[in-house]
Order: structure tokens, then C-alpha cells, then sequence
């Protein structure tokens, strides 16, 4: 059964309760018949004919978990079409998710270490440089990749409705293999600095969690941005080349003056990249910027979030 929705183009297919809540969606009148068939070999066949009206919701949408979850297999599907798609035909395959940050640690290692003189806070530079590169390159892909995933899946978006917050997240999604696959580096290069591990490296996830918050809601303001501004997709590389200089990936948090720390604080990336790399190697952890940078990363995200699921119900239309 097709269901015309009025405030936007084409015909829809609702969900099998009769309903459409997706989008800002809301079905405003429902009527069924029953007719009664009779057909042969004496069987009767009860059948719902039901005439839908939909009108589009406005205002800031509510996130529908229910939806999300019930098509959570989607999801699943859509990040495993992307990791195919980013390997797919490759001559270096996952080895580039390893040489990103491992080419960017022996420029950074040559220029910044050895002529300017930087130093790791008693971590060998290599060493130093290589664990900020890891959680920097992921957040620069992850950006890079969410806020062009919409207008890359146009055909998909403008011919069947899914919840469309699904494509920009897998997107994010399909680089956390790449996140796996860069320790790969960290470990050897551990042993050959003989570094010690310690149980502070069990706080590494929250500092990847917090990663991808940040990265989810700017992905998501971004791609919900480009369907109506393509010009998106040539901001973002700048500003992600950029931001690796308001981040302390390079050099250590001493180095920032003590009147900017505060706005260091802001940039949800100062603390997730100086506690994942403290933790990881076992040193001293600022909370206090580690706590002010995930208040950031969730106030991104909730905004990515809301801000998307407003501009969602034109997506088909504009895209």
C-alpha cells in the first residue's frame, strides 16, 4: 500500500502498523474498511483497505529509538557496504589506514622534533606524535567521509525512505576498522621504545567514545549542511588540516600558554587526544579538560543530531 504524503514529492510506503512517524511524519487520519471475498474452493479471505493521510510534522523532530532499533540490521548492512566500497579495487587496501598517520608522525618527527626542537614530555617523539596522529586521523576521516555520505547516496535517499541518520553514521562506522587496524603500528613501536603498559590504558575507550560523539555530531550537522550547500565538501578538508594545529597532537599541553587553555578547552579534541594518549602510555591525565572535552563532544552531537533530524524531511525533495 503506497501512501501519499503531502509537503513532499512522490508516493511512500508506510510501516505495517499503518503509521508513518519517520521524518517528522505523522499519519492525521485513518480509515479501514473490511470487504469480504469469496474465492474459490469456498474460502473466505478477510482484507483492510485503508486510506492514509499524512501531513508533514513541523518543528524540531523527536528522535525515534524505536525506528532505529528496529532497522538496526540496516545499519549493520550499510557499514559493511562501506567497508567494502573503501577496499573494494584497492592496490594498498587497510596498509593506508597504517601509512596515514605513520608518514605524518616521520614528517612531523623530522620538522617539529629534530630542526624545531618539540619534545614528547618524556615520551620518545616518535612515539609521542604517532599515538596523537591515531585518534586525529580517525576524527579527520570519520568528518570528511559522514558529511558527504548523503549527497554520495542520493539515489538511495531520494527513492525509499530509511532512517537516513543511518548513512552518515555507518560512514563513521566503516573508519573505526581503520582506528583498529592503525594500533597495529602502536604495538611494535611500543615494544621497540620498551614502554611499559599500564592498567590506565583501560580508560582507551571512553576517550574513542568520546571521539566518536564529536565526530558524529559534526558529521551529521555537516551532511545534513551539504544537501542544501554542495560547497560543504570543500570546507571541511580545510578546516581538519587546520585543526590539527589547535590540537595538541603535535606538541604537548605544556607548550599552550596558560590564558589559552580555556579555549583549548573547547576544542572537543584537546582532551580526547591528551587522555588517550596519557592513558595509553600511562602518564598524568588532565580531567578537568578531559571532562570539559566531553561536555563539548555531547553537546555536538546532540545538536548534529537534532539539527539533522529538522532538515531531514527535505532531504528527498532538494537532494
Amino acid at each position: 500500500m503506497l501512501a501519499r504524503i503531502q509537503g513532499s514529492s512522490g508516493w511512500r510506503k508506510p510501516t505495517e502498523s499503518g503509521t508513518y512517524d519517520a521524518a517528522g511524519i505523522t499519519t492525521t487520519a485513518i480509515r479501514n474498511t473490511q470487504e469480504l471475498l469469496v474465492i474459490n474452493f469456498g474460502l473466505t479471505v478477510t482484507t483492510q483497505t485503508q486510506e492514509i493521510v499524512l501531513r508533514a510534522r513541523s518543528g524540531w523532530q523527536p528522535v525515534e529509538f524505536k525506528e532505529l532499533w528496529t532497522n538496526r540490521e540496516l545499519f549493520g548492512f550499510l557499514v559493511w557496504r562501506d567497508i567494502s566500497i573503501r577496499y573494494k579495487q584497492t592496490f594498498l587496501g587497510g596498509l593506508w589506514a597504517v601509512l596515514q598517520p605513520l608518514l605524518a608522525m616521520l614528517i612531523f618527527t623530522v620538522f617539529f622534533n629534530r630542526m624545531a626542537g618539540i619534545q614528547g614530555d618524556g615520551v620518545p617523539y616518535p612515539l609521542f606524535a604517532y599515538t596523537g596522529l591515531i585518534l586525529w586521523t580517525f576524527f579527520a576521516n570519520s568528518i570528511t567521509a559522514s558529511s558527504n555520505s548523503l549527497v554520495g547516496n542520493q539515489v538511495l535517499v531520494s527513492k525509499v525512505y530509511f532512517p537516513r541518520i543511518f548513512i552518515p553514521i555507518a560512514a563513521i562506522g566503516a573508519i573505526v576498522l581503520d582506528l583498529a587496524i592503525s594500533f597495529l603500528i602502536l604495538v611494535p613501536m611500543m615494544f621497540y621504545y620498551k614502554w611499559h603498559v599500564s592498567l590506565s590504558m583501560l580508560w582507551v575507550p571512553l576517550f574513542i567514545l568520546g571521539t566518536i560523539l564529536a565526530a558524529s555530531g559534526v558529521g551529521l550537522f555537516l551532511s545534513a549542511l551539504n544537501v542544501s550547500f554542495r560547497d560543504v565538501k570543500y570546507i571541511v578538508p580545510y578546516f581538519t588540516q587546520i585543526g590539527i594545529f589547535v590540537t595538541p597532537v603535535i606538541y604537548p599541553l605544556r607548550y599552550v600558554p596558560q590564558r589559552y587553555q580555556l579555549l583549548l578547552a573547547l576544542n572537543p579534541m584537546s582532551g580526547m587526544v591528551s587522555g588517550f594518549r596519557t592513558t595509553l602510555l600511562g602518564q598524568p591525565t588532565d580531567w578537568k579538560l578531559v571532562g570539559a572535552s566531553l561536555t563539548v563532544s555531547t553537546i555536538l552531537f546532540l545538536t548534529g543530531l537534532f539539527t539533522f533530524r529538522r532538515m531531514e524531511r527535505r532531504f528527498a525533495d532538494i537532494i
